[in-house]
């Protein structure tokens, strides 16, 4: 196909104009706490309403076996303009918390015909290269995600309302432009019917197994780190007074950094084993997490920050190549439900992760907290390796 190549540019963007939506509530959090009066806790409960609208939405996505039955292309049109219309229900008056956290959820759930339907439209393009193709997607998917707060900071002049009409509308115009510009890819094939099975019989493969187990180890520590990067920040500078940090700043350029980590990693997987370079990644990563408190230590904010930019690399490059294994480990007909599936066991499993890491925060110091994530990278390594018979 000679347009093939306009197509994942077009994809990327598309996925990058819909993400934005995900961190559109945190992005504006102060303005919502003061427009209608919330309490502290209002951060946790609408950034876990996010979270928990997207698993359970990939969950019944994947249960109903929606985009392998359906036009992806479609099915991302209609999740892009229903979840900027629940978007764009925060403008409205006379919000409570209970009203913001039901439009968050909604907006997650939709964002399940987003994400995972982006991916595999990408797959059906794509015979070979899909670690590369997918390095792209995630990277969108990281600048989407931190894209609200550069929003914020650099609209200061006009009020809060103004993120939410922005972020409404890219993700309406990136769901418009997959429809008419992305037609159903050359790779893809159809599922006939409603086939509830598929959700359990993939993790039959073998080879399939590891992938996923790898991926929900990598998920233990990927969110937590995005969500604690601001704290990790203030610690430092209360460990070491002299040190002055714009916290939203660096936050956004540790996670951001991220994005390009993804196409990197993508394309060092066109050279080597796409699994080795996943685990060496995680592995790396979770190298970062067990030596996290000397970096606390170290009496140089250069070091901290270099430390810190470089785990923001490394924890979400073995992203897309976990992906792209899910997807080359299981039939064509099955792609979209076994992607979407992982994804929601994924980010159930970030919520866990995310909640145990707020709990300890009151019982140890917060400089040994981050330790705790290698959890994540040893289950995962040891699922790569363990779970497959080759």
């Amino acid at each position: 196909m000679n347009h093939s190549k306009h197509i994942l540019p077009i994809i990327v963007f598309s996925q990058f104009c819909c993400t934005s939506l995900w961190f559109a509530g945190n992005a504006i959090m102060g303005d919502l706490v003061n427009t209608f009066n919330l309490g502290t806790s209002a951060m946790a409960h609408l950034t876990s309403a996010v979270q928990f609208g997207f698993i359970f939405g990939t969950f019944l996505f994947a249960l109903l076996t929606i985009t392998d039955r359906f036009s992806p292309s479609k099915v991302f049109l209609f999740s892009a303009i229903i979840a900027g219309v629940f978007n764009l229900g925060f403008v409205l008056k006379g919000h409570s918390l209970s009203s913001l956290v039901i439009l968050r959820f909604l907006t997650g759930f939709f964002l399940a015909g987003i994400y995972p339907v982006g991916m595999k439209i990408a797959s059906d393009y794509t015979e070979k290269g899909l670690g590369k193709s997918l390095g792209f997607l995630v990277g969108a998917l990281v600048l989407g995600t931190a894209f609200p707060h550069v929003l914020k900071a650099n609209m200061d002049m006009f009020p809060w309302k103004w993120v939410i009409y922005t972020t409404s509308f890219l993700s309406v115009l990136g769901g418009l432009l997959m429809f008419f510009l992305v037609p159903n890819g050359p790779y893809r094939k159809s599922a006939r019917q409603l086939e509830i099975s598929t959700l359990y019989k993939v993790f039959k493969l073998p080879k399939f197994r590891s992938a996923a187990f790898g991926y929900f180890g990598h998920m233990w520590e990927l969110y937590t780190f995005w969500a604690f990067v601001p704290i990790m920040l203030v610690t430092y500078t209360e460990m070491h007074p002299e040190t002055h940090f714009n916290v939203p700043v660096l936050s956004f350029i540790i996670i951001a950094v991220g994005g390009l980590a993804c196409v990197v990693s993508g394309y060092v997987s066109q050279i080597y084993n796409t699994k080795n370079v996943a685990a060496v990644v995680l592995g790396v990563s979770g190298l970062c997490c067990l030596v996290s408190p000397l970096f606390f230590a170290l009496n140089s904010e250069y070091l901290f920050i270099g430390f810190l930019v470089f785990w923001g690399m490394v924890v979400i490059a073995d992203s897309p190549l976990f992906s792209t294994l899910v997807a080359q480990n299981c039939s064509s007909e099955a792609k979209g439900t076994a992607l979407t599936i992982v994804n929601s066991i994924g980010f159930a499993v970030t919520i866990i992760s995310i909640q145990l890491i707020g709990f300890f925060m009151n019982v140890i110091a917060v400089k040994f907290l981050f330790m705790l994530l290698a959890i994540g990278p040893v289950f995962g390594l040891v699922g790569l390796y363990g779970s497959s018979k080759h």
